[in-house]
C-alpha cells in the first residue's frame, strides 16, 4: 500500500511540475542571491528606457500573476511612481486599438449569487425579466463548505450595493443580479441582437481554472475520466470561466434542466457575446473569488475572452484580495472615474496610489490589474 501511495504521490508531483515549466515559459535561472524583483524583471531594461516615462506593455507567462506598478524600486519608490505602465492584451492593439462607441449610460452589476440549485427559484429568475431586481436574497448564508461546492460570498453583495449608490449619484442606470437572478440566461441575454451591451459589466464571483488534462495521461484517465467538460475539455477556453447562480449542480456532476443553461459561464461562451458597446469589465471578489484562480493560462482565459467579445478594459485580480480592501479601492476607483471626470487608467492607478498612502501594504492594494 505505501508502494502505491509513492506511486500516486511521484505521479502528482509531476503532473504539478509539469505547469509551471520555467524554461518553457521563458525564464532562465539565475543562480544569484538577495536580487529583488525590480533587479530580476526590470533593470536590465533600464538603460534603453531613457527619457521614457510611459511605457505600453504586454506580459507573457507567469508575468501574466505580477503587478508591475508595485514592483518596489526601493524603500520608497516603485515602477509606478516612475513609469506610467499601461498593460494590453497584446500588442495587436497598437496595429488595430480597440474602440468603444458608448451608446448607453447602463451597469449591470453580478454579485451575492447563491451557487446551490434550487429549481423553484432558478426557474422564476429565468422566467424574469431582464429589468428585474431580485429580492430572493433575504440574509447571508453560511458557507456550504460540502466538497465541490462553491460556497456564498457575503462580501460581493455588500460590494454592489455600495457601487450602486456611486454609479446612481453619477447618473447611471443600475441592474442588480444577485441571488438566483445572477443566471447564465441573464448574463448570456446581455448584448444580444435585441440590446446593446451595457457601459458597466461588474462581476463578483468565484472563477475557475483547471490544467490541460492531456499533460498526464495516467491523471486524466483516473482522476477526470468521469468529470464534465469543462473540466477536461483539450480546449484552455473552455476549462476557464465563471460561476452564475446555480452552479453547484453542474459543478458536481448532476444534470440540470432541459433547456437550461448549467451556470458555468466558460470563457469560451463569453468570447461569443457581443460586448462592443462596453467600456468597462471589473472581475471582482472580495473573499475567495477569482483570486483563487490558479495557473496562467485561466487568467489568461479570461482576459482573452472579454476582449475578443469586444470589451475595451477589464480590470481582474491576481491574488485574493481582502473584503475590506477590496471594497475600499473599488468604491474609491469608480469616485475618481465618474465623479472627478478622471480617465479609467488614470482613476485606477490614482486608487492604487491613495490606498498606498493612507498605509496599507502592496498585498491589500496591487490585487488588481487593469488590461486596456
Amino acid at each position: 500500500m505505501n508502494n502505491l501511495l509513492q506511486t500516486h504521490s511521484e505521479k502528482k508531483s509531476d503532473y504539478v511540475n509539469g505547469l509551471y515549466n520555467t524554461s518553457d515559459r521563458g525564464f532562465l535561472e539565475d543562480k544569484s542571491l538577495n536580487k529583488s524583483l525590480y533587479e530580476l524583471v526590470w533593470k536590465p531594461m533600464e538603460s534603453e528606457l531613457i527619457g521614457i516615462d510611459k511605457i505600453y506593455y504586454s506580459p507573457s507567462g507567469l508575468i501574466h500573476r505580477i503587478n508591475l506598478d508595485a514592483i518596489p524600486i526601493d524603500q520608497e519608490i516603485t515602477l509606478s511612481d516612475k513609469y506610467t505602465l499601461i498593460g494590453l492584451n497584446s500588442t495587436r492593439q497598437f496595429v488595430i486599438p480597440n474602440t468603444v462607441n458608448i451608446k448607453n449610460n447602463d451597469a449591470v452589476l453580478y454579485g451575492g449569487l447563491r451557487f446551490d440549485y434550487d429549481i423553484t427559484e432558478l426557474s422564476q429568475s429565468i422566467l424574469m425579466t431582464s429589468n428585474s431586481r431580485s429580492d430572493l436574497v433575504d440574509g447571508p448564508l453560511d458557507s456550504l463548505n460540502r466538497s465541490g461546492s462553491w460556497n456564498y460570498l457575503l462580501g460581493t453583495e455588500k460590494e454592489i450595493i455600495s457601487l450602486e449608490k456611486i454609479l446612481n449619484s453619477s447618473g447611471m442606470n443600475i441592474e442588480i443580479k444577485k441571488g438566483y437572478d445572477g443566471t447564465e440566461e441573464s448574463f448570456k441575454d446581455i448584448g444580444n441582437k435585441l440590446k446593446i451591451s451595457p457601459r458597466i459589466l461588474h462581476i463578483a464571483t468565484h472563477g475557475y481554472f483547471f490544467p490541460d488534462p492531456k499533460v498526464s495521461q495516467d491523471l486524466t484517465f483516473t482522476e477526470f475520466q468521469d468529470e464534465p467538460v469543462f473540466k477536461m475539455s483539450e480546449h484552455p477556453m473552455l476549462r476557464s470561466g465563471l460561476i452564475l447562480s446555480g452552479g453547484n449542480a453542474a459543478w458536481q456532476g448532476k444534470q440540470t434542466q432541459e433547456g437550461e443553461e448549467d451556470g458555468i459561464l466558460t470563457a469560451y461562451e463569453i468570447s461569443q457575446m457581443n460586448l462592443s458597446n462596453t467600456e468597462l469589465v471589473v472581475l471582482s471578489a472580495c473573499e475567495t473569488g477569482l483570486g483563487d484562480i490558479e495557473g496562467n493560462e485561466g487568467v489568461y482565459g479570461l482576459q482573452r475572452a472579454f476582449k475578443i467579445a469586444g470589451v475595451k478594459y477589464l480590470i481582474m485580480s491576481l491574488w485574493q484580495v481582502p473584503d475590506k480592501q477590496t471594497s475600499l479601492l473599488m468604491t474609491t476607483f469608480y469616485k475618481k472615474w465618474l465623479e472627478e471626470k478622471m480617465t479609467i487608467p488614470d482613476a485606477f492607478h490614482a486608487a492604487q496610489k491613495e490606498l498606498r498612502e493612507i498605509g496599507l501594504d502592496p498585498y491589500q492594494w496591487a490585487g488588481f490589474v487593469l488590461v486596456e
